[in-house]
């Protein structure tokens, strides 16, 4: 059984387990203040050529969403979210546990737009429903789609004008910022949101984000606010080692190119047999639509996800591949499929 469900399924690259094993028995400071998570914060400002940002090491996407989500907004202001928005579906109503409503918008393709939270605004005037002020995104989104510059600077203006919040949820940042239809780079980011995060769970990392807060006005006070939450980790250098690791050179984003080309070749594979998808994803998450009697067959020596069903007769699946993901688990399973569809057709 060999699973495509998800991109966390392996551990942690070897260099950083490594890494975590030579530092074991040294003797650090606590909270995040240990020279490690330092170093680790001066490479990623390094990298997103600014340094008037704070960094934050924070051991997984739910709660880096929750504790920033609650901490930007009153208590009587709103996040607005696509429908399939991570914060929406997934999170097991973390920010709703927070006190803060989530305000859901259809999008498209996964993104927002402009208009999108125009409407949103239209419809809440007043005092007497909660006022919208941060604005969720994911960059990959939830369906494997990905923002263009042009689009996040659209949103970046919007937000600008009507005083929102525009935040990102990095969790797949990486595959985003590594696609071949991207035009983004690491350091356009501090300068379009407000605050993001770069996802470390989802490309090799064994725990960890790493939030960038780029406003000041968000920025005072977090880590009360990651103390409060139970996320200031006594042993902080367990994350800050592993970003240092993954950001001293490439890593980070050799690992992410690899996860894309790894989905690169089963898109093209899964393309020249016909195969049609729910969604176009130019990042590491595939949604491809297969009969449901194919999808039974392959599911007793693959894992993963049956996303939506199209009809009565077909569904689509999820496909993810990840830095540890290898080519001839790819290939293994289009020559299962191939078996598959051609006994399903005689």
């Amino acid at each position: 059984m060999y699973s495509f469900k998800n991109d966390y399924s392996e551990g942690a690259h070897p260099r950083i387990l490594t890494a975590l094993l030579e530092t074991n028995l040294k003797q650090d400071e606590g909270y995040g203040e240990d020279q490690y998570s330092c170093k680790a914060k001066e490479l990623i400002k390094e990298k997103i050529a600014s340094t008037n940002v704070d960094i934050h090491f924070i051991s997984g996407g739910t709660q880096t969403n929750l504790i920033a989500i609650s901490s930007f907004l009153k208590p009587h202001e709103a996040a607005i979210a696509v429908s399939s928005g991570h914060i929406l579906g997934h999170e097991t109503g973390a920010i709703e546990a927070t006190g803060h409503k989530i305000l859901s918008v259809e999008g498209k393709d996964g993104k927002l737009t402009a208009a999108d939270l125009q409407i949103v605004l239209d419809g809440h005037p007043d005092e007497h429903m909660v006022k919208p002020k941060l604005v969720y995104i994911s960059n990959s989104t939830e369906i494997g789609s990905i923002y263009s510059k042009l689009e996040l600077q659209e949103l970046h203006d919007f937000c600008q004008c009507n005083h929102l919040i525009l935040y990102m949820d990095g969790a797949r940042l990486g595959s985003a910022l590594c696609s071949e239809e991207n035009d983004l780079q690491l350091s356009d980011l501090p300068d379009l949101v407000d605050a993001f995060y770069i996802g470390g769970t989802k490309n090799g990392a064994l725990i960890g984000e790493a939030l960038v807060i780029s406003t000041d006005s968000l920025k005072e006070d977090f880590r009360y606010h990651l103390k409060q939450k139970g996320a200031l980790l006594a042993k902080g250098r367990l994350l800050g080692i592993q970003f240092l690791e993954l950001f001293r050179d490439d890593l980070f984003f050799d690992l992410s190119k690899h996860a894309n080309r790894m989905a690169g070749l089963l898109r093209e594979e899964l393309s020249n047999l016909n195969i049609k998808f729910l969604t176009h994803s130019p990042s590491n998450q595939l949604f491809p639509i297969f009969p449901n009697s194919v999808i039974t067959i392959l599911l007793n020596k693959y894992s993963f996800h049956i996303w939506e069903k199209v009809d009565l007769d077909k569904s689509a699946i999820r496909l993810v591949t990840s830095w540890a993901t290898k080519e001839e688990e790819v290939v293994g399973f289009i020559e299962e499929l191939k078996k598959v569809l051609k006994c399903s057709t005689v």
